[in-house]
């Protein structure tokens, strides 16, 4: 990471790196210290809490509350996040000021080093980016991209100060902080990014504390093989009806509007009324009144694969 650090092309941006040791017994301060000089820029090291609590997100909302202050007392300040095993991309920061020109949050995509050595979890994550086109063919929005990565963690981030403020911070858990942030920011109303131009790359090791993080995903795939997944049909049902969640937002609290959605998804007409009443925007609406569909089963990959390419085929017949 360090060496990625002093790669980035910053040009007329003005930043700064704060370092989380997060229980560290190795000589991370030390190397850090050693790589000062070469980074040409400000920076922070500070130790993570060391109660036997200690987890990823609370390790992770630690290090974002040591640059919380620089950048929200900077115009225009922003906030990114990345780990230690990890390697931004040289336009990474510029690239994250682009996606945030139109979004609150980015994440961006994440790519493993050596990953072809991990085929099926390399699998896994081109199913989950068709998933995410999918899901942008039938609810596109102004502010995402169509070609973004439905992957997304810490290891790549990017955020408003007032959005992730707003919001809490990332939430004191051992695992899953990240995306949980990401759930919350579309529920808030705000505008998520899923930003294919900002690159993190990231080791494949199997050795890791975060009991679901990435390595923990390796180490299950070579031990049990391609795990399963759910079923693309749930998806694609809720996303069709977030787009029309998205529609009939400004027509609200129109009773048959309300009542009509509501024999669509399962709801009173007054429920999907209280709903929006409760939401600042159509983002927000679309993300909390759409429930997930019960009772699908998880799938194998192949079958998920099958029958996203169901879907995709329908969706093609569809606009022709």
């Amino acid at each position: 990471m360090l060496e990625a650090i002093e790669r980035l092309d910053l040009g007329d941006v003005e930043a700064a790196v704060f370092f989380l040791l997060d229980n560290c017994s190795d000589a991370s301060e030390q190397v850090i210290l050693e790589h000062a000089g070469r980074m040409a820029l400000p920076f922070t090291v500070a130790q993570g809490d060391p109660s036997p609590d200690a987890n990823a997100g609370r390790a992770r909302r630690a290090a974002i509350a040591l640059g919380l202050h620089h950048a929200a007392s900077t115009p225009h300040g922003i906030l990114l996040t990345t780990d230690a095993d990890s390697q931004p991309r040289a336009d990474w920061v510029r690239a994250a000021l682009q996606g945030l020109a139109s979004a609150d949050l980015v994440a961006g995509r994440i790519v493993r080093i050596a990953a072809e050595r991990d085929p099926v979890q390399g699998r896994v994550e081109r199913y989950l980016d068709r998933l995410h086109a999918y899901r942008r063919s039938v609810d596109p929005v102004p502010w995402d991209s169509p070609t973004g990565s439905h992957c997304s963690g810490g290891a790549n981030m990017a955020f408003r100060p007032g959005a992730y403020q707003a919001l809490g911070g990332f939430q004191p858990v051992p695992c899953g902080e990240d995306a949980a942030l990401l759930d919350d920011a579309g529920r808030a109303g705000f505008r998520v990014r899923r930003d294919p131009g900002m690159v993190v790359a990231t080791s494949s090791r199997r050795l890791g504390r975060a009991p679901g993080g990435m390595a923990a995903a390796l180490t299950a795939i070579d031990h049990h093989g391609a795990p399963s997944m759910p079923h693309p049909r749930g998806a694609a049902w809720q996303y069709r009806q977030q787009a029309e969640a998205r529609r009939i937002w400004a027509g609200l609290p129109d009773s048959f509007v309300a009542a009509r959605f509501g024999d669509r998804i399962g709801l009173t007409g007054d429920h999907v009324i209280g709903v929006a009443r409760d939401c600042p925007n159509a983002e927000a609406f679309a993300m909390r009144v759409v429930p997930a569909l019960p009772d699908i089963p998880d799938v194998t990959l192949a079958e998920a694969e099958h029958a996203l390419a169901t879907l995709e085929h329908q969706l093609c017949e569809q606009a022709v």
